[in-house]
């Protein structure tokens, strides 16, 4: 039997093994929770102050809203000219350029036209050109001023009165001479020697407007030292909006000036990891199957981890109210993969950490207590869709009702009461929904099995049960029968009776190699007779191995899997191990060619297999069907298997023992029950 207790050294031992979990776990949720002493609330404008009244205990600006600040902006920007410089060296390169590709003459012109041409473009880079796209914007708006730099001056002019390169080069040909020739002039394309020489000043330009927004005022006034803000009831409009804003922004502004930093993160810290502490203290103790499971730990954890982060998040960006987050999928989840107690006890956990990013940590802690206590409730084994969907609005309905409690204890008469944060528990009750699907991408992430899953994997259509049905038929009603005495025999001592049965279904496929060899499939004709003991106990012993091989192939789960290693344990195939010693008297007997490679059952449901499936099997070898014969055979069995040592890997108790056997005596007996004679009619 499986050790009920843990030594103190044992325990420290194991607690270090995730120390390291622990510290990494309290360090993201303490970097992710917001800086102590700041304080946040949820609330809604045009909706009632549902917290205590806010007095302020200093002056504090009356910042003005990022609405109003925009708007002020906006209006100080339409007179905001940006500054721009003329640029003589794009002039220069320009009449180089020309110069040496016309210097000596233009084609089909007089020899000295050409320095009549480069005057004509040099007049048009002192006019000064703008960039294409800055004319453009200028068409929209006619009205569009720059600043324009002449050494130390700087000129506002309107853009629509500056040449773009377009217009520039229309209005070089304006001139009669140049007009005179422009065919020719045409063809050497003038327009490559035209580029904007007026330039954006970005550096002064920026300065300027820097300097111009900063002469509006943040704030509108002041909130006097000992003025209240709101008081509990009040509706929220936007002055007090505002003022609630500025309260807290004062607050952030004061605390971010602390460089004290035990006192931003010590408390925090100190209170996170006592938390998760207590928490792997109960793996520890109470669920060690899942503190060495991998896969197990880390998604409790993660969880751990992941839910207060999003309350954080919610909190600080205040994106919408706490509420609407579905916290109670995480309880679901846990009683779903594991069971009741754990899945409480890592929805407290997660509460308890949340509570530290929220305003009002009793009203969080009590509704989302509430609400994971309803959740667990609804879903103790999951067998239905509906019953999400169930669950879900149950859940819901119950926060409501808490939330409206909460609001009567608080609230200074039943006209201040919040009803419009109801509608919020709604939304959270369609994001409960998630969890059916969530739920396939969890079991798979981390090799869980769900009840929907076992339920699939029960269907008798399936390929594998259904080619088990027509190869080997004896081992197929055999694993049915083995199913209905095992999930019998687990519901009465509290294990998992789906599981048990989906177990018994698969836990003999691997006779399929061989169907033949084993009893309930032969049909007078016995194979065994014609090979050695060892050949024979071999055979019989591979259809664990051929079992393995299959349930891989169809990608059934480990938990299934571990059924068909653990049906028979570490045990013999006695009849031909007894058989060998028999005929071979004088020969040391290698027992190893007769043994099951197991291992023993580790879980109640397995060792609950291995008594269900060795008891079916034998009761067929029985000759009379007595009540004595029947309770005979079942002590025999299951008292060999326990003082052969089956069971010391798993957790069951001698009650869970004499449960089972006395389940397999009452239900052997309804199933091989003597019928009486039916009489005869006498013909006359």
């Amino acid at each position: 039997m499986a050790k009920s207790y843990i030594q103190r050294g044992e325990l420290w031992k194991m607690l270090l093994r995730r120390l390291w979990l622990v510290v990494l776990s309290t360090a993201a949720i303490v970097l992710m929770l917001p800086r102590s002493g700041v304080v946040t609330y949820d609330y809604e404008v045009d909706h009632p102050w549902k917290y205590d009244a806010l007095i302020a205990k200093h002056e504090i600006p009356l910042y003005k809203s990022e609405k109003e600040l925009k708007a002020e902006y906006d209006s100080l920007l339409n007179n905001y000219e940006p500054y721009y410089n003329t640029t003589v060296a794009v002039r220069e390169k320009a009449l180089q350029a020309f110069n040496e590709k016309y210097g000596k003459g233009l084609p089909g012109l007089p020899s000295g036209y050409s320095a009549y041409v480069a005057k004509r473009i040099r007049n048009a880079y002192d006019l000064g050109i703008v960039s294409t796209a800055l004319g453009q914007e200028a068409q929209k708006d006619t009205l569009m001023r720059i600043r324009l730099v002449s050494g130390n001056t700087a000129t506002s002019v309107y853009v629509r009165d500056i040449m773009t390169p377009l217009k520039a080069y229309e209005w070089i040909f304006s001139d009669p001479l140049m007009q005179a020739h422009r065919n020719a002039l045409q063809l050497c394309n003038l327009n490559e020697f035209i580029s904007p020489n007026i330039i954006f000043d970005e550096a002064r330009s920026t300065m300027e407007r820097d300097d111009l927004l900063s002469s509006i005022p943040v704030a509108s006034g002041m909130i006097q030292a000992g003025e209240k803000i709101i008081d509990r009831g009040d509706v929220v409009d936007e002055r007090a909006h505002a003022a609630i804003l500025s309260y807290i922004r004062d607050l952030q502004q004061r605390t971010a000036s602390r460089s004290d930093l035990l006192t931003t993160y010590g408390g925090q810290a100190v209170y996170v990891l006592l938390v998760m502490l207590l928490f792997t203290l109960y793996l520890i103790l109470y669920r060690r199957d899942y503190f060495d499971n991998p896969r197990a730990y880390a998604m409790l954890y993660l969880l751990a981890v992941i839910m207060p982060a999003i309350v954080s998040i919610v909190i600080k960006q205040h994106f919408f109210t706490v509420y609407i987050l579905p916290m109670c999928m995480v309880p679901m989840f846990v009683r779903v993969f594991m069971d009741s107690r754990t899945a409480f006890l890592t929805h407290t956990v997660i509460v308890l950490l949340g509570a530290l990013a929220v305003q009002r940590p009793f009203d969080f802690i009590f509704i989302e207590l509430v609400g994971g206590l309803v959740a667990i409730y609804s879903l103790r084994e999951l067998s239905r869709r509906s019953q999400i969907f169930i669950a879900a609005f149950t859940v819901a309905a119950v926060q409501c009702v808490a939330y409206l409690a909460v609001q009567l204890i608080q609230s200074t008469g039943i006209y201040n009461v919040d009803t419009n944060t109801t509608t919020h528990f709604i939304a959270n009750a369609v994001l409960l929904l998630l969890t059916y699907p969530l739920m396939f991408v969890v079991e798979k992430m981390f090799g869980f099995v769900s009840s929907v899953t076992l339920f699939e994997l029960s269907d008798t259509n399936k390929a594998l049960l259904r080619r088990l049905s027509e190869v080997a038929p004896g081992t197929f009603q055999h694993s049915i029968t083995v199913g209905n005495l095992a999930a019998e025999i687990a519901s009465r001592i509290g294990a998992k009776s789906l599981l048990v049965r989906v177990g018994a279904l698969y836990h003999d496929i691997g006779k399929m190699r061989h169907p033949v060899f084993f009893t309930e499939n032969q049909a007078g004709i016995n194979p065994h007779k014609r090979i050695s003991e060892t050949d024979s106990a071999q055979v019989v012993i591979s259809h664990i191995t051929e079992g393995l091989r299959m349930a891989e192939k169809e990608n059934l789960p480990t938990v299934i899997l571990d059924f068909i290693r653990t049906h028979h344990g570490n045990g013999k195939t006695q009849y031909f191990l007894v058989q060998y010693k028999n005929n071979h008297p004088d020969e040391e007997v290698d027992e190893a060619l007769f043994t099951y490679p197991g291992p023993n059952p580790s879980t109640p449901e397995q060792a609950i297999l291995m008594m269900a499936d060795a008891v079916e099997a034998a009761s067929r070898s029985l000759q009379e069907y007595t009540e004595e014969s029947i309770t005979a055979l079942v002590n025999r069995i299951i008292d060999s298997q326990v003082q052969q040592g089956f069971f010391h890997d798993c957790p069951i108790t001698f009650r869970d023992i004499q449960t089972a056997k006395d389940v397999l005596i009452e239900r052997l007996k309804a199933i091989y029950h003597t019928r009486i004679a039916y009489p005869e009619l006498n013909r006359k």
